[in-house]
């Protein structure tokens, strides 16, 4: 932090609704500056597809510089269907910044709040409120930008390596512990691989096994990730942390999304040893931009997650305070009957932030 003791936020925008879901959730972090003892400062700057359209690149150097110096980094969804790289994959930063910054654990919390329809019969009584850490820099994405085509094949190569594995357990077992410490679950951590097919994935295991040996307060356990998907949609209550490969963990963490309410209430983070950025699960939506559509919910959680994230980066315990108050605010409002557009209700952007922020 700066010496005026204000947290530093770098604020990327992006396409589509990216920008008109990131407008409310600085919203509720200036109200939360407003109310309590944290300061912040923005500092916006330019990222995605719109970008690559004006430049070539999908961020100039001065967007990487500022991502470098500042305490966390918001972004706003990125990437447009119709623009493309040469080799026809979209404009990604939020990938590129993974490999840039070694954003190894992607954090995919999905919480059924009060009032959110679920499509899984009885979620509403048990309740649903896993987290699904998806590792983010390697597996098949390792192979990103570098697959060979030919007139008569495609390769692409998956890569799984001791070192990320280890720090990315390290991680997943921490994050169960917490949870426990804090009362919300049973502290349980599932491997989800597919070890009984591929000896990369049972080398993933063996590394898991390992880690589950230095947590014993953790109860452990392992699913291939087929009987895993089967039983996230039976019985989603009876997971509590998950961890996975970047693909898989790409596909569960929607299916995830879908059993809370959809994209626009599934928030996630990219975190590594020093850095950490923060978004929505969703895309850009462009069929919706501009029209006033968009629900911001999954950014403003997305906002409360980067301060829990700050919190224990600088020992700030009323930054852990400011983001439990916008997840209960974010509960007061579904509570009270706001229903986004998303799942077949009447609130737009506008009406969503001026509820949440009524609750804080």
């Amino acid at each position: 932090m700066s010496a005026n003791n204000a947290l530093h936020i770098a604020v990327l925008g992006g396409d589509g609704i990216g920008p008109e879901v990131m407008a409310p959730a600085l919203e509720v972090l200036r109200k939360i500056e407003a109310t309590s003892e944290l300061k912040f400062r923005f500092t916006e700057a330019p990222a995605g597809a719109n970008n690559y359209l004006a430049t070539g690149r999908s961020m100039p150097d001065s967007t990487v510089r500022l991502c470098e110096e500042a305490d966390a980094i918001l972004l706003g969804a990125c990437g447009l269907p119709s623009v493309r790289y040469p080799d026809n994959t979209e404009i990604a930063p939020q990938i590129e910044l993974r490999f840039h910054f070694d954003l190894y654990a992607g954090v995919r919390p999905a919480r059924l709040i009060p009032g959110v329809p679920s499509p899984i019969a009885g979620a509403d009584q048990r309740g649903i409120d896993l987290v699904l850490i998806r590792e983010s820099t390697e597996g098949l994405f390792a192979s990103m930008g570098k697959g060979v085509v030919t007139d008569t094949e495609a390769r692409e190569t998956l890569v799984i390596t001791r070192k990320t594995s280890e720090r990315l357990f390290e991680f997943s077992f921490r994050l169960a512990e917490r949870r426990k410490a804090r009362g919300k679950t049973n502290g349980g951590l599932t491997c989800v691989d597919k070890a009984n097919v591929f000896r990369a994935f049972a080398f993933f295991r063996e590394m898991f096994d390992e880690a589950a040996k230095r947590h014993p307060g953790v109860k452990s356990d392992r699913l291939y990730v087929d009987a895993c998907s089967l039983m996230m949609v039976k019985r989603p209550w009876d997971f509590d942390v998950m961890v996975t490969e970047n693909m898989f963990g790409d596909i569960l963490s929607d299916l995830a999304a879908g059993l809370i309410g959809g994209l626009g209430m599934a928030p996630s983070a990219d975190i590594g040893d020093r850095y950490a950025v923060f978004q929505p699960c969703h895309g850009t939506a462009p069929d919706i931009m501009g029209q006033g559509k968009a629900n911001p919910t999954a950014m403003i959680l997305s906002a409360a997650m980067m301060l829990d994230w700050l919190a224990d980066k600088h020992g700030l315990e009323s930054a852990a305070e400011a983001g439990e108050r916008i997840e209960r605010a974010v509960d007061k409002a579904y509570a009270g009957g706001i229903k986004p557009m998303e799942f077949g209700g009447n609130n737009g952007t506008a009406d969503i932030t001026k509820t949440v922020l009524a609750a804080l």
